[in-house]
């Protein structure tokens, strides 16, 4: 694990909490600040402006390809075109900080309301490359990382405008998921839910066929 730390414009905020020691997940990078409040807020306004997909029980938006859920499968056909203006910015910032190899071209959206979460899991390895970043907004939440191995869980709490990567041993070998609950518990103090959206950035496997 690795950690980069840029100067905060909102430490006293009561939503901003130091994370946790996840040195012992090999691969997993936690980035605070990445982007500030006021980047936040535009993003969110972009966002909010495109409809909102209510397939599952929290509402999402795909950018790039479709990715079928209940298949766990991805493919040429769910091509939806290049991905925003917006979503690029982001995307180029995250290859010239040297957090993702490639530019990402598959997006997906998630809005987590107070009491909603996500499974555990491993999001699908024959769909996406190795490298996996979510940027968080709105709101602080606890995900928490467990080792299919062992069964060990640490609980990483996600500030608003940071940034947790995922590659390596934490891609393949860790699943990752959120409780649903509306209050985190974490280092001795209650931190209550808002809205929080998640912007997940993967590249894309596509399977080469021969002539």
């Amino acid at each position: 694990m690795s950690a980069t730390h840029q100067p905060s414009l909102f430490e006293d905020a009561d939503d901003v909490v130091r994370s946790a020691d996840i040195s012992g997940i090999p691969g997993l990078q936690y980035v605070t600040d990445f982007i500030d409040r006021v980047q936040q807020d535009e993003l969110l306004r972009d966002l909010d402006a495109q409809p909102w997909l209510t397939d599952l029980k929290r509402r999402v938006q795909h950018y790039g390809y479709k990715y079928d859920y209940k298949a766990r499968r991805i493919d040429q056909s769910m091509r939806m075109g290049a991905l925003p203006k917006w979503a690029i910015r982001v995307a180029e910032d995250l290859v010239q900080r040297g957090l993702m190899p490639e530019r990402p071209d598959q997006l997906i959206v998630n809005e987590y309301q107070p009491g909603q979460g996500i499974a555990p899991h491993v999001d699908c390895v024959p769909c996406f490359t190795e490298t996996i970043v979510s940027l968080s907004l709105g709101s602080a939440c606890i995900m928490n990382f467990a080792n299919k191995q062992t069964a060990l869980v640490v609980p990483l709490l996600l500030n608003p405008g940071s940034l947790v990567i995922l590659k390596g041993e934490s891609r393949y070998n860790w699943t990752h998921g959120i409780a649903s609950r509306k209050s985190d518990d974490f280092q001795g103090k209650s931190i209550t839910r808002r809205r929080r959206v998640s912007l997940t950035f993967r590249k894309v496997i596509l399977a080469v066929t021969g002539d």
